[in-house]
């Protein structure tokens, strides 16, 4: 296990988010929420307060245009950031934008990082990624329909994708697309980069979750490629390299959600002790009744055991270690946790908790869907006993280093 000591300079990163989120975006969050046109402005100007504040882009490092040295400094980072649904806009670490730009640093020629790489992290374009398929299982990859053909110097691009989140209002997209049928299941699959003005990309709509349909940086969008062209050159690393780039994004995506998990339910926490402490009922405060002191017990208990594996994991990614274990592990464990600790912060607040007066009920719909996004709780628990379960195959055992 890591040590958990923060470093001097970390400790005071960390002290200029808190300060940030305090000043500028806790008091801002009602009138980001409505996300309309004045939202829009006001996301604009508070990112030119963070960006002149140095606290930009923290997930890439700074040849790549962030301020970022690392997961295990994001991930403390991202406990202040993650507090706050918006905050991750306001410093331009929002996801999809914040995967692509890492795979695009790691994975792109010279050439597509001046074009797609450098607007992304100035924060003068947005992107998406378009994988899921409506008409195959998401869990399932390996089935995906979206191919792309090489015609001459140019891949044409047929298929129908949803869920390619903010899609409305961005710049370009990378496509995971067929390109070699009869090769090996994970050799079949590329990135693609394809510009949002090529003639045959339809944005068909929005897609409404859980009863918002939302605007540009929060879209879950359904979209169609019909004999769209692109050059040969718009692949990412090689053809057939989709599935391998795919793990280099998604694991380190997946630990970003959880980081800022470990913010959402923190604050949550927070909500509910305070309100247990000041909320009479039954004769004295809700703190002194066994359920509430139950609920807060175990919600301090399982955040702390997101914590330290969420570092853990982080720790060995900066070593280059993939993680894989660690990573699906905390994926699915924290959204359970991001869930259940909500869920009783609400229930302490009774109908209040319900009401636009805390930001509880936004947390809540926002929660929901951790258990789904980026591989449903099943994969990934599916994912961690199987390679639990071939070490000991193998005649060893099963250990976290």
């Amino acid at each position: 296990m890591t040590d958990l000591a923060l470093k001097p300079e970390v400790s005071a990163r960390r002290a200029d988010v808190r300060a940030f989120m305090e000043e500028h975006v806790y008091p801002n969050e009602a009138a980001l929420q409505r996300e309309d046109d004045d939202a829009v402005e006001l996301i604009e100007r508070l990112r030119a307060k963070a960006r002149a504040a140095g606290i930009w882009a923290p997930h890439l490092p700074e040849e790549a245009g962030g301020t970022g040295s690392g997961f295990m400094e994001y991930a403390l980072l991202n406990e202040e950031i993650g507090r706050s649904m918006w905050a991750q806009l306001v410093f331009n670490c929002q996801a999809p934008d914040a995967g692509n730009g890492e795979i695009l640093h790691l994975f792109g020629t010279e050439e597509q990082k001046e074009r797609f790489l450098k607007p992304l992290v100035e924060g003068t374009a947005r992107s998406f990624f378009s994988m899921t398929e409506p008409e195959v299982s998401g869990a399932d990859p390996t089935g995906l329909r979206t191919t792309a053909v090489l015609d001459g110097d140019e891949w044409v691009i047929n298929g129908h994708k949803w869920f390619s989140s903010s899609a409305d209002g961005a710049s370009f997209g990378i496509v995971m697309a067929v390109t070699d049928p009869e090769a090996p299941p994970h050799r079949r699959m590329s990135q693609i980069l394809v510009p949002a003005d090529s003639p045959g990309y339809e944005l068909i709509r929005p897609i409404p979750v859980l009863g918002h349909a939302g605007r540009g940086w929060s879209t879950h969008c359904e979209v169609r490629y019909t004999d769209v062209r692109v050059p040969r050159e718009n692949v990412l690393g090689e053809p057939g390299d989709g599935f391998r780039i795919a793990q280099k994004r998604l694991g380190p995506g997946r630990i970003h959600h959880v980081m800022r998990w470990l913010g959402q339910m923190q604050r949550a926490f927070e909500l509910m002790c305070r309100y247990a402490l000041e909320r009479q009922a039954f004769g004295g405060p809700l703190a002194e009744k066994q359920t509430v002191q139950n609920w807060i017990a175990d919600s301090a208990a399982e955040i702390q055991a997101c914590r330290l594996l969420t570092l853990d994991a982080a720790r060995k990614l900066d070593e280059g270690d993939e993680a894989r274990v660690e990573v699906s592990l905390i994926k699915f464990y924290a959204a359970k946790v991001l869930n259940d600790v909500i869920d009783r912060a609400i229930q302490t607040h009774g109908a209040r908790g319900l009401t636009d007066e805390t930001p509880l009920g936004h947390m809540a719909q926002q929660a929901r869907a951790a258990r789904i996004y980026d591989g449903p709780d099943e994969v990934h628990r599916m994912v961690v006993s199987r390679r639990v379960l071939k070490e000991f195959a193998d005649g060893g055992t099963f250990t976290f280093d």
